[in-house]
């Protein structure tokens, strides 16, 4: 889960300003575009939101440039998406804001590889069976909320393709460097990159949970969806894949 943060006025306890410049800058760069780490900000500056019209007038950028910046930061829990209704006639429109008046970050905490060995131990004392439920149960849930903030409060909303697109930026989001494609038929999502680093290896059933977030994220964008896991580190493969069940293309 996003850990606790700050605001560019009061960076707080352990973050002086070029710590929290350090900050956003490292979480953005993940997402492969520096404009987006400004957009952010001036996002997080905005108390009753942005659309993607204002972000567009604001760094000169067409409005579909603009909107697909604000998805991808979405997608990554970064913001929420509300509908505004205009004060006249019109359409309502959508606005994008923070998740939390403070930072979503904070500097990166050293001992995340202690957490994560100590999650795995946890879950190895219940036994492979109860773990692998809990861990993919934890997984679904938070799937489900990262799909909630994307906007989508209804399943089918979106196509196969763009559910699968949209997950895979999700993931990227959190450390995976995940992207969708497909193979003849089958359709998957595949992550080059694990943020629970080594520690999956000891620990297999850790990876239920990444499995459980792309399930959980396609169920609320697409619709009911079964999902395995095919490839992994602790399978002794370089990336992660996991194959979706066949779906109709939407």
């Amino acid at each position: 889960m996003p850990p606790v943060a700050t605001t560019p006025e009061t960076p707080g306890p352990g973050l002086n300003a070029t710590d929290f410049a350090s900050a956003v800058s490292a979480i953005t760069s993940a997402f492969g575009d520096p404009t987006r780490r400004e957009i952010y900000l001036f996002v997080h500056a905005q108390p009753d939101g942005v659309t993607a019209s204002e972000v567009a007038e604001r760094f000169e950028l067409h409005a579909n440039v603009a909107r697909h910046h604000l998805d991808k930061l979405t997608a990554g829990g970064y913001l929420e998406t509300t509908m505004a209704r205009p004060s006249g006639a019109g359409r309502p429109s959508k606005r994008y804001r923070v998740v939390h008046d403070a930072m979503p970050f904070e500097v990166p905490v050293r001992h995340d590889d202690v957490i994560i060995s100590l999650l795995g131990k946890a879950l190895a004392a219940l036994g492979t069976e109860r773990a692998t439920r809990l861990a993919e149960e934890v997984g679904l849930e938070y799937g489900r909320a990262m799909a909630a903030a994307m906007g989508d409060t209804a399943a089918g909303q979106r196509s196969v393709r763009s559910a699968l697109h949209a997950v895979a930026d999700a993931l990227s989001a959190h450390g995976f460097a995940a992207h969708a494609e497909k193979d003849g038929d089958q359709y998957r999502i595949v992550s080059e990159h694990c943020p629970f680093g080594d520690a999956v290896i000891e620990h297999p059933v850790i990876c239920a949970v990444d499995r459980g977030m792309v399930e959980g994220m396609l169920g609320a964008l697409y619709g009911e969806t079964p999902v395995a896991l095919a490839s992994s580190k602790p399978m002794g493969d370089d990336r992660c894949v996991t194959d979706v069940a066949d779906l109709a293309e939407g």
